[in-house]
């Protein structure tokens, strides 16, 4: 049990130090998201001129809403899904099979490397970078900070999980281009990136609030505004906590039931 917690804490800091080769394509990613949040905005700002209130959400709380989702999506953002396909299309999976470690576990090690290098060279100097700009909502108190911490990396965890089942979906598929599109759409959708839950009609937002989702990004970034605080913030961390089992759960089962009918088509 040492060993392996030994290997995934090696696993993390090799990637890290793997990402450090390429950091200079990050720094061209702050660019690339400083254009995008730049664009949301000055849609947003049109759309609430006159100093409406919509979903909840004044002006400033909306233009901030955009900016720390954007910047969270820099850290969590990953292509786990993309590295599973190619283990499965290029045939690598048959000799993880026979490996004495967990596969996913692996993944999910090299994921998080990859995600702290993200937040040190691309997450927080782009934050930086656009409140220099812009300067925006900053959060209300330290519990408020902690408590959005503890939740990005909860969004983290869930990211990957459905990242890693979208994976094992080529099991099946065979060609996973369609899967990566679908998966990315939904997940930009009804997490929040794109729009606020809050924004969505009533019979959307009941559907939504059963599915993981909205853990990702709206709800770590409603504890960063101070729209949920206090008792409501744990909450938020327990719903978290019950996806992470319910989809590592799923995870395990669709690992177990794919491996038992593994095609090669590549090596």
């Amino acid at each position: 049990m040492v060993n392996r917690l030994l290997l995934y804490l090696e696993l993390i800091r090799m990637e890290f130090v793997n990402n450090l080769a390429y950091r200079s394509f990050y720094f061209t990613g702050i660019l690339n998201y400083s254009i995008q949040i730049g664009a949301y905005f000055f849609l947003w700002d049109a759309v609430y001129a006159g100093n409406r209130v919509i979903g909840g959400l004044d002006r400033e709380e909306m233009i901030t809403y955009v900016i720390i989702a954007w910047v969270v999506r820099s850290f969590y953002f990953s292509n786990l899904d993309r590295r599973v396909g190619t283990d499965i299309r290029e045939g690598k999976i048959a000799l993880e099979l026979i490996r004495p470690y967990s596969y996913q576990m692996v993944k999910y090690a090299r994921s998080f490397g990859e995600a702290i290098f993200r937040m040190l060279f691309f997450a927080l100097p782009a934050g930086l970078a656009i409140y220099l700009i812009r300067p925006f909502t900053l959060p209300i108190g330290w519990d408020s900070v902690v408590m959005f911490v503890i939740a990005v990396l909860g969004a983290f965890v869930i990211n990957a999980q459905i990242s890693m089942i979208a994976g094992f979906v080529v099991f099946f598929t065979k060609s996973p281009t369609g899967v990566y599109k679908a998966k990315r759409v939904i997940m930009d959708l009804l997490s929040g990136l794109l729009l606020p839950i809050s924004f969505y009609p009533g019979w959307a937002r009941d559907i939504i609030q059963l599915l993981p989702f909205q853990a990702v990004s709206y709800l770590p970034n409603m504890i960063y505004l101070g729209q949920i605080s206090g008792a409501a913030a744990f909450k938020v961390l327990g719903l978290q906590v019950f996806w992470i089992t319910v989809l590592g759960l799923l995870a395990h089962l669709f690992w177990r039931f794919a491996v038992k009918h593994v095609v090669i088509q590549g090596g």
